[in-house]
């Protein structure tokens, strides 16, 4: 059978810069590890870019949308057209992770990878792309969310926004996601990957009650149940539990490690997507910085899957990219502090 794209390898690491980088840290006018988490960023993006002085200058923020059939099964608090709402807001620039584009200086894109609702804006946003699948996925609970088809044109959105970003000149790739009850089909592909089951994997998302829950935690449980999990692929589990708006980012993350551009992990549902890539092409992990831990109970085990450190925790839980974007400054202040601080030797300050 032959080789399809996403199993491509991705670029290695410059382990020689690394070590440079560490040299350099450890010549820096302060005690060793005293910068803590902002030293081991400086060092992991400077093996990244392939510099021992990394810098971020042009940041790329696009958002995958997508609706899902499970939402049928009442799993969300909000109903399906707020996803078509909140595409129209990205572009105006009204909601969070417009702002934080904005503030960052960072390109922002939103994909509308297949919604339940038309789109119809009176404006022609340079920043919407229409690439839709379909009205959304099918209902998970009860069938493949996607067919084979649908899981490899999602796959090709992330794809090609990626290869269009490295022509771009992007150095750092931020994806956010919108998709009403999409924390479902993340809690599904985490319970699959990692043997879990729906109760330590499900929350709350958009702000369920209880009873939601525990009927969000069965929608889970039944989707895993109709599934003979231990005989298929990874790929195949993302078909059978994914979203378009996942698979897209999915297929994002894997590119940008074969390209050579760093990752910037967002929440509970981009970090699903981190994990299926993963499982996918295992070589993708080195190209993957995360943001923070959210507050959605999963969160936690797939970045402990992930050998994950997330810079931040702020009980965040909005999910569009959001708790990237917040994150994003304290990268380029690691980078900063990496290549502005003086040496003893340049500062003549006595080292032990």
């Amino acid at each position: 059978m032959a080789q399809v794209w996403w199993e491509n390898d991705c670029l290695a690491i410059n382990e020689k810069v690394k070590t440079q980088a560490e040299e350099r840290q450890a010549m820096l006018t302060k005690p060793a590890g005293s910068l803590g988490r902002l030293e081991e960023v400086a060092i992991t993006l400077a093996a990244l870019y392939g510099d021992d002085e990394p810098e971020i200058k042009q940041p790329l923020i696009t958002i995958f949308a997508g609706d899902h059939g499970v939402v049928a099964q009442g799993v969300s608090a909000f109903p399906q057209a707020v996803t078509v709402e909140m595409i129209r807001n990205f572009v105006k620039g009204g909601a969070a992770i417009s702002v934080l584009a904005q503030v960052n200086n960072a390109e922002l894109k939103v994909v509308n990878c297949g919604t339940a609702f038309d789109v119809d804006f009176a404006d022609d946003y340079a920043a919407y792309i229409d690439k839709q699948i379909g009205q959304g996925t099918a209902d998970l609970s009860l069938e493949s969310a996607m067919t084979a088809e649908q899981l490899e044109q999602a796959l090709s959105i992330g794809q090609q926004i990626i290869e269009q970003a490295k022509k771009d000149g992007i150095d750092l790739f931020i994806a956010g996601e919108m998709g009403i009850g999409n924390t479902t089909p993340a809690a599904a592909l985490g319970c699959a990957y990692l043997s879990q089951n729906a109760k330590n994997m499900a929350g709350r998302g958009t702000g369920i009650d209880d009873a939601a829950l525990l009927n969000k935690m069965n929608v889970i449980d039944n989707a895993l149940a109709r599934l003979p999990l231990a005989e298929l692929t990874a790929e195949q589990i993302l078909q059978e539990l994914g979203g378009f708006e996942i698979a897209a980012i999915v297929g994002a993350y894997i590119r940008c490690a074969q390209l050579g551009i760093p990752v910037l992990v967002d929440g509970f549902i981009t970090t699903a997507a981190a994990l299926a890539a993963c499982k996918m092409n295992p070589q993708v992990q080195d190209w993957l910085l995360f943001a923070h831990e959210s507050v959605e109970p999963g969160h936690a085990l797939m970045l402990d899957a992930l050998a994950a450190k997330p810079l931040l925790s702020l009980g965040l839980r909005l999910g569009e990219g959001s708790g990237a974007g917040t994150a994003l400054p304290i990268l380029r202040q690691a980078c900063a502090l990496h290549n502005g601080m003086a040496t003893f030797a340049e500062a003549a300050v006595s080292n032990k």
